[in-house]
């Protein structure tokens, strides 16, 4: 006798209702809840309906990632392998093409190769640039293959849907805490990582923006392309400090923020300025917790590498639209007290 919602909501102690959220991966429930139902569901035998359809075509699902070593992406990864893992049974592959550099030519490549492979859904992280554009407008429109964007978002597509940060307002977030730690005087030095990144050029021109309504009196001291590089955000930090007098805030929007411990012990400051960096790792919660920055802004990296490979299945097997254009992941804010 096949097995019932029902008796999978007894069984995991839920309604109904999250049962199916969780087994058609509609959100609106956390990845923990979903995952422990799904799990449920595979020791009571349960056989979903999208399972049995897909069985008459192999589908594929290519996915497009970029700055594959640097630490924000550990999470990301993460959500990724567990995507692809509970697909394996449901008809689905998914081709993963991982890149670390943000170069055009190299995610252009990427794309190419996944085409080959006959994938029929995208699944990437953009780099803003105008080849990439046309590129995927030209698979959504000559292919009707369906296209999401994570992490990253670009503008001038028809891509499904974006998964990711809202990253202006997590910018107008780090302002928020840096005016309330410096009183609202001093100078902000704003390390980036690419200017050729639409995600980091967001968080700065949010943070800028909000620190000039809310913080008159704070100026931005410069802002510095670091390329992810902790010794470059190193090399940033002291020649900054050597040159310019007052700063009292730094607000790192990339990665590299390990060179930021290792510019404050080279210039034995009295005084440490206040720190807001991006991403829970490993290396950046040792920082929080050894008081070398003072605030993390965490985007929740499983969810963006998670989610993406559960719209593009829902569009293919049920030809089933994102409920919403932006699916924002949580700007989570993080101390030593709550990590």
């Amino acid at each position: 006798m096949p097995v019932t919602i029902q008796q999978i909501a007894e069984a995991a102690g839920v309604s109904r209702g999250t049962v199916d959220r969780a087994l058609n991966h509609r959100g609106r429930i956390s990845p923990e809840v979903e995952n422990r139902i799904q799990q449920i569901a595979g020791q009571l035998g349960y056989e979903h309906k999208a399972r049995k359809k897909s069985g008459k075509k192999k589908w594929k699902i290519g996915i497009v990632t970029q700055l594959a070593k640097s630490s924000f992406m550990l999470e990301i990864n993460r959500g990724i392998r567990m995507a692809k893992k509970e697909w394996e049974d449901r008809g689905i592959e998914l081709l993963i093409e991982e890149r670390e550099s943000v170069d055009k030519e190299e995610q252009l490549d990427a794309i190419e190769r996944l085409v080959r492979q006959g994938i029929h859904g995208l699944a990437i992280m953009p780099i803003e640039c105008d080849e990439v554009r046309d590129r995927l407008n030209g698979l959504i429109a000559e292919k009707k293959m369906p296209v999401v964007t994570f992490n990253s978002d670009i503008v001038g597509t028809k891509r499904l849907c974006f998964v990711g940060m809202d990253n202006h307002r997590s910018g107008q977030a780090a302002a928020g805490l840096l005016g309330m730690l410096t009183g609202g005087n001093g100078k902000i030095l704003i390390i980036t990582g690419h200017f050729n990144s639409a995600l980091n050029n967001q968080r700065v021109d949010g943070f800028v923006k909000e620190i000039k309504q809310i913080c008159p009196g704070l100026e931005i001291a410069g802002v510095q392309g670091s390329f992810n590089d902790a010794e470059e955000v190193e090399r940033i930090i002291e020649n900054s400090f050597a040159n310019i007098a007052g700063i009292n805030g730094v607000f790192v929007v990339s990665g590299g923020q390990e060179g930021i411990g290792r510019a404050f012990e080279k210039l034995a400051c009295k005084k440490r300025p206040y720190v807001v960096i991006y991403d829970r790792t490993p290396r950046n919660e040792k920082m929080i917790l050894e008081g070398t920055v003072d605030f993390l802004i965490d985007q929740n990296g499983f969810e963006q590498g998670y989610r993406p490979a559960f719209v593009l299945a829902d569009y293919l097997l049920k030809k089933q639209q994102p409920e919403k254009e932006f699916m924002y992941t949580d700007i989570a804010i993080k101390t030593r007290y709550n990590l």
